[in-house]
C-alpha cells in the first residue's frame, strides 16, 4: 500500500517537519490526509507550491500520484454532507492510480435520483457507499448492485445518529449480503480496502 501520513492527530510543529522532510528528500508521491487548515498555514510556502491540496477532503499530494492501476471504482454519497469524507476516498483513490467517479446527494430521501445514475455505478468494478444517519444507502447498494460494496458510515445525523453510531451498527447489520464496512469517516480506509481488491481481481474496466 502507499504510505500515508494522517495529519489530523498530529501538532503543527510537527506535520511542518514531516512535510518538509519529505519535500527534501524523496521524489516518489506521498498523500497527506486530514491536513487541517492551520497546519497548511504553516508549511513553507515553497512547500505549499509543490503541493496538489484539496480542501474540501483536507489531503494533499506531494510528487504527484502513483501509476496508473486497472479498474475502476464508484464512490457514492447519500448527500452533500456527507461529500467531504467521500471526497477523501475519491482523493486516495486517485493518488493510488485508480480511475474513480464521485456521485453525490443520492441517498433514499431521493431515490430517484439514485435509480437515475444505476447504469453509470454498474459500470464499476467497486462501490464505495459513503452515508450518515441510517445510512439505508449501503444495503440499497448492496442490493441493487453486483460488485463489491465498501460503505463508509458518516457521522453526518443528529440525535440518536450519536456520531456516525446508528450509521455504522446500521451498515454492520445490513441484510444485503458481503457488504464490507469501515470505520466511521474513514473514506481513506475504504479507498484502501479498494486498492488490495483491485490489486487480487486485476480489474475489468479501464
Amino acid at each position: 500500500m502507499p504510505e500515508a501520513v494522517l495529519c489530523g492527530t498530529k501538532t503543527i510543529e510537527q506535520v511542518a517537519a514531516i512535510v518538509g522532510e519529505l519535500a527534501a528528500t524523496t521524489t516518489e508521491p506521498r498523500l497527506f490526509t486530514r491536513l487541517g487548515d492551520d497546519q497548511l498555514a504553516a508549511l513553507d510556502p515553497e512547500v505549499v507550491e509543490r503541493l496538489d491540496d484539496d480542501r474540501l477532503s483536507r489531503t494533499a499530494l506531494l510528487n504527484g500520484m502513483l501509476a496508473r492501476r486497472p479498474g475502476q471504482v464508484v464512490v457514492v454519497a447519500a448527500g452533500t454532507s456527507d461529500a467531504s469524507v467521500a471526497s477523501e476516498a475519491a482523493r486516495t483513490l486517485t493518488f493510488s492510480g485508480v480511475k474513480c467517479q464521485t456521485i453525490v446527494d443520492v441517498g433514499v430521501a431521493g431515490l430517484w435520483r439514485l435509480e437515475a445514475r444505476l447504469d453509470e455505478i454498474r459500470q464499476a468494478d467497486i462501490v464505495i457507499a459513503v452515508a450518515g444517519m441510517d445510512a439505508a444507502l449501503v444495503s440499497v447498494l448492496g442490493g441493487l448492485v453486483a460488485a463489491p460494496v465498501i460503505a463508509v458510515p458518516t457521522s453526518v445525523g443528529y440525535g440518536v445518529a450519536a456520531g456516525g453510531s446508528a450509521a455504522l451498527h446500521s451498515s454492520l447489520a445490513s441484510c444485503a449480503q458481503g457488504v464490507t464496512v469501515v470505520n466511521i469517516d474513514n473514506g481513506f480506509g475504504a479507498a484502501c480496502a479498494a486498492v488490495r481488491m483491485l490489486s487480487m481481481i486485476g480489474g475489468s474496466a479501464s
